[in-house]
């Protein structure tokens, strides 16, 4: 039995409807042709005299009609055109929930508005997701794309805007093979997404005639049956680049002929000529004027392995004080490194060396040092960055007199036993073992302007021919980068070292600051030498003006760099003693420094004490002259 209530609702809707179908109307589509609109402009009343009272949105379930409203042109209250409604339509199918079956109907009210009803059909809503090829990405990442679809009617936009995404989420790790294969979706409203990641075949290697293949695979961490990663691809070929044995690396991608889903990468290589033999000299503040002689390959027997053999002949410290004995510079070096010792992680650096020279350590003796050693630096692998060393070697350092009659005098001049002589000239043979640690996050080694370079070492030196010489030091430098407009930087340094232990340590081992390599503006151990020292630099290095847009590679690597030093030296030793060096000093200057590859940087400066350089020091400063970084 049906209630008066609802038989009442009934017949309501039953006059609305058939008044809806009486009533002189428009019926149309989006996809109506100019003549059929026409056709109804010729229709019962001109519409274009008529207003709209309201609109209602029939046939949207899930999205908000209000949405729906707000993107139409025509409004409640505007003077209704059928032009406008049908462009009305084509914007609301472009928001893409909706199929092509749409209509608006526009009725005909008592006092002359139209009331407009537009008719709609959602898409099927989006109910669930299924991804496969995925194993690089997670599904879990992809499925963040494509969650804002669910439950909501399938949008093509928004669905190629979520491809976009996942491409893009792909693209950015490096994988720039993949894609998505293709896109479905089942009755139940399941999208199904295939992805093809792009693995890899094979990979082959070209231009090798020297260089075992072998030695070139075990620097190309990319391997067949893989997910093709561009980054990682890109760090292989800087890897094969920094061996030295190639002019040029590169890398061509090809579909493979067996699966179109799989590539064949091919890594080219241009070998350059390793085997060099290098004369050369110049002027430095620890070796004066030289001359020196070397031969090297950095490919030796085809391995990577680079072998060096170098002698020198110097006339002895340049601007030397009345310490330092004019002596010959003699020195000469075999050097062996491989990059590969037991897995790429570790590489081995070993040599034999042999140095006659003036010491700056001991005032007016002659030193010399027969040493081996080998160093193994390791890698860390949760932290690139990062690196350990360990250093094991042994040495023979001999110091005999070099001027009896002036060292007796000084020893006089000061009230000091001539005695202690002997002690000063201590040398003997030494076992040495030292680990350390260096962390280097520098943009560049060659002209770095961001990041940090830090490093602590502990060497401790047994005495072979005497146990109470042994003796145990840390020494630790910290550098930071800040980059100055476009090409130049600031760089803030510190360094310092102490005897940890060793009552009886010989002072040629004790440490020196003054000269191109500690606190310049000072000669050579200038400040003085101790069981200690603090020290701190800033530097400015920033291009010549003008120079640097000189199209010559050699300017390039030119910097005019403003600094200032200071250090201090603790428990100062009897040569300090002997010739009143000042201990501590603080010192600026202006210098010239240019980066050579695989020599580091060739400095020259000049600087003058901020403090008091003692009776031996000119307050007006020197030149120094430097190859290589200031480090220890």
């Amino acid at each position: 039995m049906i209630s008066l209530s609802v038989l009442y609702k009934k017949i309501i809707i039953f006059l609305l409807v058939l008044g809806a179908l009486t009533a002189p109307s428009y019926v149309y589509s989006a996809e109506e042709t100019d003549e059929e609109l026409d056709y109804i402009e010729e229709s019962a009343y001109d519409s274009n005299t008529a207003y709209i009272n309201d609109i209602e949105i029939l046939g949207s379930n899930i999205i908000k009609p209000e949405y729906i409203i707000s993107k139409m042109s025509l409004q409640k209250g505007d003077l209704y055109d059928k032009d406008a409604m049908q462009q009305d339509l084509r914007t609301i199918y472009k928001l893409g929930y909706f199929t092509e079956k749409m209509k608006a109907i526009p009725v005909k009210n008592p006092n002359g508005t139209i009331s407009l009803k537009i008719i709609l059909e959602e898409n099927i809503p989006v109910t669930d997701f299924t991804i496969e090829g995925n194993t690089v990405v997670s599904s879990d990442e992809i499925m963040r794309y494509l969650l804002p679809l669910k439950g909501k009617p399938q949008n093509i936009a928004a669905i190629n805007q979520a491809m976009e995404q996942i491409n893009e989420c792909y693209y950015s790790k490096g994988y720039i093979l993949s894609k998505i294969d293709s896109i479905y979706d089942d009755p139940d409203g399941t999208l199904n997404l295939s992805i093809t990641e792009g693995k890899i075949n094979k990979i082959m290697i070209t231009g090798n005639e020297k260089t075992k293949e072998y030695i070139i695979e075990r620097n190309i961490m990319t391997e067949p049956g893989t997910v093709y990663n561009e980054n990682q691809v890109k760090q292989d070929l800087v890897r094969l680049y920094s061996t030295q044995a190639f002019k040029d690396v590169n890398r061509t991608i090809e579909v493979s002929e067996e699966d179109p889903d799989l590539f064949d990468i091919t890594i080219e290589l241009k070998e350059q000529r390793t085997a060099s033999v290098s004369v050369g000299g110049g002027l430095d503040s620890a070796t004066g004027a030289f001359g020196s002689l070397g031969i090297s390959d950095n490919n030796f027997r085809g391995m990577n392995q680079r072998v060096s053999l170098t002698g020198m002949v110097g006339s002895g410290i340049l601007m030397s004080d009345s310490s330092i004995k004019n002596h010959m510079n003699y020195q000469a070096e075999l050097s062996f490194f491989e990059p590969h010792f037991l897995n790429s992680d570790n590489s081995l650096m070993s040599r034999i060396y042999f140095r006659d020279l003036g010491s700056y350590q001991i005032p007016l003796a002659i030193e010399r040092r027969i040493g081996i050693e080998g160093t193994v630096a390791h890698r860390l692998r949760f932290n690139k960055r990062l690196s350990t060393t360990f250093t094991v070697g042994g040495e023979y350092i001999n110091l005999s007199e070099g001027d009896i009659h002036n060292i007796t005098n000084l020893y006089k001049q000061h009230n000091l036993d001539i005695a202690d002589r002997a002690k000063q000239l201590e040398g003997g043979y030494f076992l040495r073992f030292a680990p350390g640690l260096a962390y280097d996050s520098r943009d560049s080694a060659v002209l770095p302007r961001h990041g940090a370079l830090a490093s602590v070492r502990f060497e401790e030196a047994f005495g072979l021919d005497g146990f109470g010489k042994t003796n145990g030091r840390l020494t630790g430098m910290a550098k930071k980068y800040f980059p100055i407009a476009k090409k130049s930087s600031l760089t803030l340094t510190g360094r310092g070292g102490i005897k940890i232990h060793g009552s009886d340590m010989p002072e040629v081992m004790a440490y020196r600051l003054g000269g191109p390599y500690t606190i310049r503006g000072y000669k050579v151990n200038g400040v003085g030498t101790g069981t200690s020292f603090i020290m701190g630099s800033v530097e400015l290095a920033t291009p010549i003006p003008f120079v640097d847009r000189l199209k010559v590679n050699f300017l390039q690597n030119l910097r005019l760099t403003f600094w200032v030093d200071a250090g201090r030296v603790f428990d100062p030793t009897i040569s300090s003693v002997l010739y009143d060096r000042p201990i501590q000093a603080i010192t600026a200057g202006i210098g010239l420094k240019i980066n050579m590859p695989g020599i580091g940087p060739l400095s020259v400066d000049y600087g003058f004490p901020l403090t008091n350089p003692g009776p031996n020091g000119s307050p007006n400063g020197y030149f120094t002259f430097g190859v290589g970084d200031m480090m220890y």
